[in-house]
Parts: C-alpha cells; structure tokens; sequence
C-alpha cells in the first residue's frame, strides 16, 4: 500500500465520523494506540462528545440529561469535534477538513452514519432556501434533541410524521413533556419493519394511553406556515421573510394545527463523501467481509456501510462492525497479512421500552423485542400468544429445531432465553415452547 508517511512513524487511522461506530472502533483500538502501534484520530461533525443515539429519545422526554448518555472518550485517540471532512484525497492519502487543515492516513474509516430522510412535503422548504421553519425539526442528532427539549412545553400541540420505531419514541418522549402529540403514519400498522398487525395494535392502543393521538394510513401532503408577523402562507411558500409552522395538511384536506412538527421518515446512509472520492457506492458504501471498501485503505463501517447488500441502520450490527474492524487491522498490524477475522453479518434485535411518568395509575411499562424473520414460510411452525388484559402478545416463528424470529410485547424483565437462543442461532432448549412464551421471554 502506498504511503506519504516516514518509515519510522506509527499507523495512522483515521475516522471520519464521531457517532456510535466510529467511537466503539476508536476503543478498541486503544490498547494498540497506547502500545504506540497505531494513531488514531477521529474527526467529528458534531461538537457534543459522542453519545448512545438510541438514547435520545430519553433525552427528550426529560429522563436523562445529555451527559448521562455520553460514551466514554477512547483513551489513545485524538478528537476533532466540530469539524467536517469535504473531501478524501485518495493520493497521496489524506482527510480535506472545512476548516482547511488536511488529515493524512494510512488507513482511513468511514464512519460517517445516516442524514435523517426529509420528505417531499409542499410548504417544507420556502422558495429561496433551504432551510426549515420554525417548529419543524428532525430527530437524528443531540442538536435536535436539544433543540426540541427547548420547544417543547406542556399544552403545545405537537405532530409526529412516521410511526416506525424513531417517530412511536419521539411521540412519547413529547407526550411525556406534556405536548399533546398527534402521531401520522402512511403505513397500515405502526413499525411495520419489526412487528406484525396484531402486535402492532397492541402496541397502538398503549401508545395511545399515553397521551398521543394515532392515526394510521394516514398521508401527509404538506404544511402550513405562518410569517413571523402572523400571516399564514400556504404551501406554495409565497411569503417572504421568516416562517413558522402552523399547521399539518393531510392527503384529505384536513389540517391538524402544530406548533411543533417531528420528521421521523427514515434516515439515508451519508455517502457522499465516499461517492466524491471515486469508492464504489450502491444504497451505502460497499464493503467486502474484511469492511474494506474498493479502495484497500479505506474501509467503512456502521449507517453508512453495504455489507452482502444489507444495510443495518441499527446500533447493534454499527458495534459488531466496529469489533471486527478493529481485529482486522489489529490482526494485519501483527501478521501483515489478510487472513484474519471477517465479518459475518449481524443479527439484528429491536428493543424498545414504552413508559411515562404521565401515564395513568397503575398503567405499565411496555417492553418491546422484535428480531428475525416474523413472517412465516411454507413449512415453518408458529407459536403465538395473545392476553389482552395483560397487554402482552407473544408470536415465535420455528423451522426444525431453530428459532427464526419472534415479536415480544409486554411486561418482559429481558428478551431472556427465546433472544439469546435466536442470537447464537441455537437449537431450541428442551422445555416445551408454549412455557418460554408464558415465562416472560424465557427469562
């Protein structure tokens, strides 16, 4: 591989991307860092130490302060907060940053995640700009977070627009604060991805004891705004100067009136960067089982990564990634050679906890676990479980003697025994399987 480093000087690593993946990777290369094997520098966007992503929503509804969530600070690696990578110079090997300094590598990672998906909603953008009106935001970052902590009060009129798992946390993190919080989702079910319809409704009819208005099948087809003078502008965005948010407008007409509007439609693996620099690029970054992109020296991990044609979006498999990566190049460091780990794929495990301290007397938390494959196939056996007095719905799909995914709701202390069997890809345990379903996961 070719290099512009001195013969005697260590490894250099560098991340492009501060979030979950690239933090976990900077860790564990710490030992080889602090040995004086490798120096490694993460260059991060956002200012705010790194953080548990799947936390934020924790944040918002006022459980967790924004420190509590932080992740430990790898001990060998240099930091760059606030600033953003432009540009890779794949020859002679280096980071162009916003700032102007130049970071060179010996080997780079990117680790640049996913830009929430803004919708093609009329009234979203003003004719002159790009930028959102005041009271609209997405939920992606810790600056979003904050900045809807700040809007949110009790009585304002919030609407929610995606019912998968980012939009059902972000309603009740809102309804917790006291918003009175309007959730609209175009699919027939709330997070069609991970749960069934049955599932799904018992999960609709807590959410919705919580405080929050659901409506489904539910198309939104712009927003109102109004001018900071108090004037309304319609979709068509013909008022000038600054613009609010004031209402919703759905596919029917119907206008549901909003001081605060959450995106939460999805993210978008961040490619651009990759693309610019000449690396092959299908729906994310294309990575072979050693996470290594087109270029050798440059590999890729978490949101952003393609791996076998899957891309995880999800904090789980951006860890293993992490994990494996750093074996590699622990492993090519030592060997000098590429005949060490490779990364198999991930199995991917929804977990998600519904509770509020608004709730009504008595009402309890709702666990969720969700992994596998939850549509049966021809052949396949299904156990299924459903006790509405308990608000508990328990559905396992078994092929031979394997679990290939399930949907857990209810009071679960953890996914237990059916998860942990599915994650090693395990036979079934002897007890009869109706007693595991009856038995808190297998817990």
């Amino acid at each position: 591989m070719r290099s512009n480093r001195e013969p005697d000087s260590r490894h250099r690593v560098v991340v492009v991307g501060g979030g979950m993946a690239g933090t976990r990777l900077a860790q564990q290369l710490a030992a080889t860092a602090a040995e004086g094997g490798v120096e490694v520098t993460v260059i991060g966007e956002e200012p705010h130490p790194a953080y548990n992503r799947v936390l934020l929503a924790e944040v918002l509804a006022g459980r967790y302060a924004p420190d509590v969530i932080a992740l430990p600070a790898p001990a060998a690696a240099r930091r760059l907060g606030g600033v953003r990578a432009v540009r890779i110079d794949r020859d002679p090997g280096e980071v162009v940053c916003d700032d102007g300094r130049r970071v060179p590598y010996d080997t780079l990672v990117l680790a640049t995640g996913s830009n929430p998906v803004l919708p093609p909603l009329r009234g979203l953008f003003g004719p002159h700009g790009h930028e959102l009106p005041d009271g609209v935001h997405a939920f992606r970052t810790m600056d979003d977070c904050l900045a809807l902590a700040a809007a949110v009060r009790p009585g304002v009129r919030a609407v929610v627009i995606g019912g998968g798992l980012l939009g059902v946390s972000a309603a009740r993190a809102l309804a917790q604060r006291g918003a009175q919080v309007v959730l609209a989702h175009q699919g027939e079910h709330l997070m069609e991805r991970q749960l069934d319809a049955g599932a799904s409704e018992v999960l609709r009819r807590h959410v919705e004891t919580l405080g929050v208005e659901v409506h489904t099948e539910c198309r939104v087809r712009g927003l109102r705004t109004r001018t900071v003078d108090g004037s309304t502008a319609d979709g068509g965005g013909k008022a000038v100067g600054g613009r609010a948010v004031s209402a919703v407008e759905l596919a029917d007409g119907y206008a549901l009136e909003a001081d605060l509007v959450v995106l939460a439609c999805g993210v978008r693996p961040r490619v651009g960067l990759a693309r610019a620099a000449g690396l092959e690029v299908a729906r994310g970054v294309v990575v072979d089982d050693e996470l290594r992109t087109s270029d050798p020296r440059v590999f890729a991990i978490g949101d952003c990564a393609e791996h076998d044609g899957v891309l995880y979006g999800l904090a789980g498999p951006a860890q293993d990634q992490a994990d494996v990566l750093a074996r590699v190049l622990g492993h090519r460091a030592a060997h000098g050679d590429e005949t060490g780990p490779r990364y198999p794929g991930s199995r991917t495990l929804t977990r998600l906890t519904l509770a509020s301290a608004n709730s009504p007397l008595g009402l309890a938390p709702l666990d969720l676990a969700a992994f596998g494959e939850t549509t049966p196939a021809p052949g396949d056996d299904v156990v299924h479980l459903a006790d509405a007095t308990r608000n508990a719905y328990r559905k396992v799909v078994v092929r031979g003697d394997r679990l290939v995914g399930g949907i857990l709701l209810g009071d679960l202390g953890s996914v237990g025994a059916l998860a942990r069997t599915w994650e090693g890809d395990e036979p079934l345990p002897s007890a009869p399987l109706l007693h595991l379903l009856t038995n808190d996961g297998g817990s």
